[in-house]
């Protein structure tokens, strides 16, 4: 599995990569397919089926409604998050559906929107679109959604793709372990970022590749805007969850900071705060955000980093895309040997696989050896291993927003913690992704983003 790290950092819509985004592309690649085989026109009827997790949470993730748009014809990375409300609310009411933008076929929510508590074989992710003719079905297929947007369908997933949604390509530095990487960094006399620019190489460029980094980065800046520039009120769904971002920055903007440490720390720790709050708080209402490595776990990267490029002086371009391309390192070594999705080892693959990428990405911008960016990366991963992925009410708000905030201090302590060492270290990151892959198959089910054990369970008791 060959992975760049723009398969890692994609611009989306809120508030799930794997519920929301990669569910959306599925429905946009059905009729895709169904456009080749020239389908179209004799389709009288489609239907939506949602398994396992996406049943489970499917309403508060969204799902629902990014399937339908999906089918439209719409992407995750261009859609204009405010189509898409208004777009399901009018298929609601004509119980019509535009397929493909081009042709009108009749859509009955009750009949057409299946959502059904049973897991297919493959992932907890999955989702089955059919289209009828007159005679019966024209066209079938079943999707696996499994996790940071990627997506495979049936074929694939017998094919023993499962999780390898990403096609083997000749990397000129190919490194399936922490070990490999640190191996090729000796050998090779390079930086981990370097490592990873280099294997970029494969799929373009290195004035391209930056260029695409610093898009994504502007992207994340824009999200961290505009969940500050937002004007408060409570996120969608129900839970009555106040934005605070926007209060917050109020208030720092005011405040003059003492020179004694205790406040300069507290100053720095709410900065950090603000920037993954206001990210979180625009994925949990479905506006624009970056997978980092998924939509659950967006506001981590972005605040750290953030908080570097913001308070450090000297920072620079080359600061962004070093730290992305370090970052995704961890995270492919994450996907590669365990799991970003929360459905299938719960939130440790999302959040704890952020913070290590968050921290390895710091450490390497702060001049961290490669031995040091991977002690960093480990303690990140290593502090977050067993947590549950447990959203009441299946949305992505509590504990989610708030996780992401604590991750991303966890981060940057990690990094500090590394670099104040000298890279020895007894658990190693290949040791760490091991054990987070081995406690997601011991986690029982209810705690892996179905909303029925955890949080979700206890506050709905109370």
């Amino acid at each position: 599995m060959s992975i760049s790290v723009l398969d890692l950092f994609k611009i989306g819509v809120g508030p799930s990569s794997s519920h929301t985004i990669g569910p959306m592309q599925a429905a946009h690649d059905f009729v895709l397919d169904l456009a080749a085989r020239k389908l179209l026109g004799a389709v009288r009827r489609v239907d939506v089926r949602l398994y396992g997790s996406l049943a489970a949470t499917g309403i508060g993730h969204g799902t629902d409604r990014a399937v339908i748009v999906g089918l439209m014809g719409q992407r995750a990375d261009t859609i204009d998050p405010d189509f898409i409300a208004p777009a399901v609310a009018e298929v609601q009411r004509s119980a019509s559906l535009l397929l493909a933008a081009r042709v009108a076929v009749p859509f009955d929510w009750g009949r057409d929107m299946r959502l059904l508590p049973v897991s297919l074989p493959y992932h907890p992710n999955a989702l089955r679109l059919g289209a009828h003719g007159d005679d019966g079905v024209l066209f079938e297929n079943t999707f696996y959604s499994v996790g940071g947007g990627f997506v495979i369908d049936e074929a694939q997933a017998r094919a023993g793709a499962s999780a390898r949604a990403i096609a083997e390509k000749p990397l000129r530095h190919e490194f399936n372990s922490a070990a490999d990487l640190l191996a090729i960094c000796r050998r090779h006399s390079l930086r981990v970022s370097e490592v990873m620019l280099e294997n970029e190489r494969a799929w373009r460029g290195d004035d391209e590749t930056r260029a695409a980094l610093h898009r994504i980065w502007k992207a994340m800046r824009a999200c961290v805007a505009r969940g500050i520039a937002h004007q408060g009120g409570v996120l969608p769904g129900g839970l009555e969850v106040r934005r605070r971002a926007p209060a917050l920055h109020a208030k720092l903007q005011q405040r003059e900071v003492g020179r004694n440490l205790i406040s300069d720390t507290m100053a720095a720790l709410d900065w950090v705060n603000l920037y993954a709050l206001a990210v979180n708080e625009e994925n949990a209402g479905g506006g624009r955000v970056v997978t980092a490595p998924t939509n659950g776990a967006a506001g981590i990267i972005p605040a750290v980093l953030h908080y570097y490029m913001d308070f450090q002086p000297g920072s620079s371009a080359s600061d962004v895309s070093d730290f992305l391309l370090t970052a995704a390192a961890i995270g492919t070594l994450c996907k590669k040997n365990a799991s970003i999705s929360g459905a299938e080892v719960g939130c440790q693959g999302e959040v704890g696989s952020a913070c290590a990428m968050a921290a390895a990405g710091l450490t390497e911008i702060m001049g961290g050896s490669p031995e040091q960016v991977e002690n960093a990366a480990e303690i990140g991963l290593e502090h977050n291993l067993g947590l549950t992925c447990d959203p009441v009410a299946g949305l992505v708000q509590v504990p989610c927003i708030e996780r992401n905030a604590m991750a991303s201090i966890k981060a940057i302590n990690a990094a500090q913690l590394a670099l104040r060492g000298d890279g020895a270290h007894t658990v190693s990151l290949d040791h760490a992704i091991r054990t987070m892959r081995d406690t997601g198959r011991d986690m029982l089910d209810k705690y892996k983003e179905t909303s029925r054990g955890g949080l979700a369970v206890s506050f709905t008791e109370c």
